[in-house]
């Protein structure tokens, strides 16, 4: 059904190849997961099936793929998307209208289907993605996971054979992007749904696929069953991390087949003690914060406080006020009670330029704070917005702690989605404002990424800064938060350390807490100290 054959391809003016070489096939049915480092090509495979490469891109293509029998040289995206659905990493990407309902209808209009037959696709589209709640809503209203549902189900709505997915739970909680893996296994297996999704958070997939592709450089340098290519890969999920550290064969790919593992090989574990972080002076308060969003509830009574020194992490589901109340945090959006205080100062009178000298916000999107023609212009241009001197050393320091210097010259438009998320926050850091607000962070980020953010984190933490960080990413959480609220429905549920929130949780908790409750233990580094 998809067959690469020696695809080669540079994007414009590009000197090496985002696709080196590549062969590989996909059959009729498949359910597939490409992995693999930011940059390392992924999105652009998935591009290439449905032909935004090279037709949009343009660059240099050699070699042949073939899309349900077509050469894609010769067909444009247009003409292959009645056989291929595409989602995009950001789903704003590809939305045209701003009602759902009327998003799910915008393609089957322009297929000239009937008036019957789009009603029946739409209500299923909502029903598979459960969102018929969200019909009427505008999706400028919508958070971030609640967009991604909508698009793909806009995709759905044209019956595809063929979808590929870019980063599908990126911006989606636990329990939603098992819902909408959940519901993708069932497309492919009760109507043999051919499926290709990338996705970094590989512990929320694996066990979902038939097959991995793991690309590195461009290249192909994997495709196989997951226990094989995971066996392999320099960096995998947590759970795989840990069978590899105690040789369990075979390779467990769910918690249940890790627990089985854990009985029939017990280890020596010792619990690790709970800690009380030491907070420095308070930087920012929020004091009865209520808010509204087109007349609904966002927050309800809202108390909270960041230290220096300290990392904050706010979770919930979807449509919980996460973002909301970073919005307000920074003085974007004005409660309709209580106040934010910034070293012990009310925010309310003050601009947000003023603002934004002390609290740096990093929003989910990095497009929309990147609109200089490269990188290294985007930070210099962070440096005289601020009245400061552009120092070229600070410029190539922090760019170098978020491993783009080599990407200095790069137009942020042609940066992966990975390198896209970190140029957002060296822009934002390279000014080093006191406080940093970060809204999901580790979107786009591979395992060594995260952990190379979450050192970055740390190490600010302890020159005295304080920072929030919202996200769903609990393994993330658990690698450099001292503190974790839990919103939900706009309220503060709990309010602790990761060990009591994440290991109390079924929710958010990681998958070392799952496959090791009542010990403490969240991260493979855990296990390790735990187990000497």
């Amino acid at each position: 059904m998809i067959d690469f054959q020696q695809v080669r391809y540079f994007y414009p003016q590009a000197t090496s190849a985002a696709l080196d070489r590549c062969t590989l096939q996909i059959a009729e049915g498949e359910f597939v997961l490409v992995c693999g480092a930011s940059g390392s090509g992924k999105s652009s495979l998935l591009r290439a099936i449905n032909g935004l490469i090279p037709h949009f891109h343009g660059g240099t293509w050699q070699g042949q793929l073939t899309v349900c029998g077509r050469d894609t040289r010769h067909y444009t995206p247009r003409d292959l998307a009645e056989y291929v659905g595409f989602v995009f990493q950001d789903p704003d990407a590809q939305f045209v209208v701003d009602i759902v309902e009327d998003e799910l209808a915008f393609a089957m209009e322009n297929a000239g289907l009937t008036q019957a037959t789009m009603r029946r696709r739409i209500e299923e589209a909502l029903d598979q993605l459960e969102i018929a709640h969200l019909r009427h809503r505008s999706l400028a209203s919508l958070s971030g996971g609640e967009r991604q549902r909508v698009a793909i189900a806009a995709a759905l709505t044209v019956q595809p054979q063929i979808l590929v997915l870019d980063e599908p739970t990126s911006q989606l909680d636990p329990h939603t992007a098992e819902e909408v893996l959940t519901a993708l296994q069932k497309l492919n297996a009760d109507l043999g749904l051919t499926i290709v999704l990338s996705e970094h958070r590989l512990e929320r997939v694996v066990q979902y696929v038939d097959r991995i592709v793991w690309m590195h450089a461009g290249k192909i340098a994997l495709a196989d069953v997951p226990r094989t290519v995971l066996a392999q890969m320099p960096f995998a999920p947590p759970l795989v991390e840990v069978a590899r550290h105690f040789n369990w064969q075979p390779l467990p790919l769910t918690i249940k087949q890790g627990r089985a593992a854990v009985r029939q090989q017990p280890i020596n574990a010792q619990p690790k003690q709970p800690t009380t972080p030491t907070l420095g002076a308070e930087l920012l308060r929020a004091e009865a914060i209520d808010a509204a969003y087109a007349e609904q509830p966002a927050l309800r009574d809202v108390n909270l406080r960041l230290h220096a020194g300290e990392i904050l992490a706010i979770m919930g589901r979807n449509g919980s006020g996460k973002t909301t109340l970073l919005r307000h945090l920074v003085g974007l959006q004005q409660p309709t009670k209580g106040r934010v205080l910034l070293q012990q100062q009310p925010i309310a009178n003050r601009a947000v330029e003023q603002l934004a000298q002390q609290i740096g916000f990093v929003p989910q999107n990095p497009s929309d704070i990147l609109f200089h023609p490269s990188l290294e212009q985007e930070l210099a241009w962070t440096l005289k917005n601020h009245d400061q001197a552009i120092d070229q050393s600070q410029i190539v320091q922090t760019l170098q702690r978020l491993n783009l210097l080599h990407l200095r010259e790069r137009h942020p438009r042609d940066l992966s989605g990975g390198e896209a998320q970190r140029a957002a926050f060296a822009a934002i850091v390279v000014a080093k404002p006191q406080i940093l607000l970060l809204d999901e962070p580790t979107r786009g980020l591979d395992y060594a990424a995260k952990q190379q953010l979450a050192t970055f984190l740390q190490a600010l933490a302890s020159e005295q800064h304080g920072i929030i960080v919202v996200t769903h990413d609990v393994e993330f959480v658990a690698l450099c938060a001292q503190r974790v609220v839990l919103l939900g429905e706009g309220e503060v549920v709990v309010e602790g350390t990761p060990q009591v929130v994440l290991g109390d949780s079924l929710l958010f908790s990681t998958q070392v807490g799952k496959l090791f409750p009542k010990l403490g233990w969240l991260s493979v580094a855990d296990v390790l100290a735990g187990t000497q």
